[in-house]
């Protein structure tokens, strides 16, 4: 855990730390995808992809693996990892969450129990309007699909949720194979709330949808107050994550 009590995966994304990492000078000139008899694997220059723990990646299936090449293939003259969130999806569900699927699920139902969408705003009258019309459905549509009832709260005090509640998110989310639930411990993280990526996973939301209800606070204040640059640097690549974490899942339905 965090200073700040929240969960810390070691798949979480920093884009200010991503963007002024040192870069690799792109080695290959070709990438192209092939068939093996255990999925759909990408190569370079006739060499496959590895992850960083020297595993073979391999899809499961085309459309997957062509949007894995898409990312190298469009990497210029050095390879900019920041560019690459499918490919990192990939390798860390290969590498870390199907090795152990326990810490992305003890962080998802973490975030869970601390949900953006259950932490409300007493004031002004405008932004609770608009928290109560984005996150109300989705509470309600959590009940529906999971069974969990969370609890809504006003300030910035805790307000802790039924273990019942959490139990039934848990339940759902050891159900999910290595790959969906790596992009959606990124939907999670980047949104601060299960209950917005779990209704993206399952189609509830898009991506476009998902991340703007995570962003209620922010553009109210932007309304109000104009933006400032380094955060609208920050949201602008965290929506990119974002989108392609909801790719990938949507590329395995």
């Amino acid at each position: 855990m965090s200073d700040d009590g929240k969960p810390t995966f070691v798949a979480t994304f920093d884009p200010v730390k991503e963007r002024d990492a040192r870069l690799s000078k792109r080695f290959y000139k070709q990438v192209v995808c092939e068939p093996k008899d255990d999925g759909h694997a990408v190569l370079l220059d006739a060499r496959e992809i590895k992850t960083p723990g020297r595993r073979a990646v391999r899809l499961p299936n085309a459309a997957l693996a062509d949007a894995i090449a898409g990312e190298w293939a469009a990497q210029e003259k050095f390879i900019e990892p920041a560019t690459m969130p499918r490919t990192r999806i990939v390798t860390t569900a290969i590498d870390q969450v199907a090795l152990d699927r326990e810490p992305a699920i003890n962080e998802i139902t973490a975030y869970a129990g601390t949900d953006l969408v259950c932490y409300r705003a007493d004031e002004p009258d405008e932004l609770v309007a608009q928290q109560a019309q984005a996150w109300d459905p989705l509470l309600d549509w959590l009940q529906e699909s999971v069974g969990a009832q969370l609890t809504v709260t006003t300030g910035i005090l805790h307000q802790a949720q039924a273990d019942a509640a959490l139990a039934q998110i848990r339940d759902a989310l050891a159900q999910i194979d290595p790959i969906r639930l790596t992009a959606l411990h990124t939907l999670v993280t980047i949104s601060g709330s299960a209950v917005i990526g779990l209704a993206v996973l399952q189609g509830h939301l898009d991506a476009d949808q998902g991340f703007a209800a995570s962003r209620i606070d922010e553009a109210f204040q932007i309304s109000k107050w104009g933006e400032d640059a380094e955060a609208t640097i920050r949201s602008r690549a965290y929506e990119v994550e974002f989108i392609a974490a909801a790719e990938v899942i949507r590329l395995l339905d």
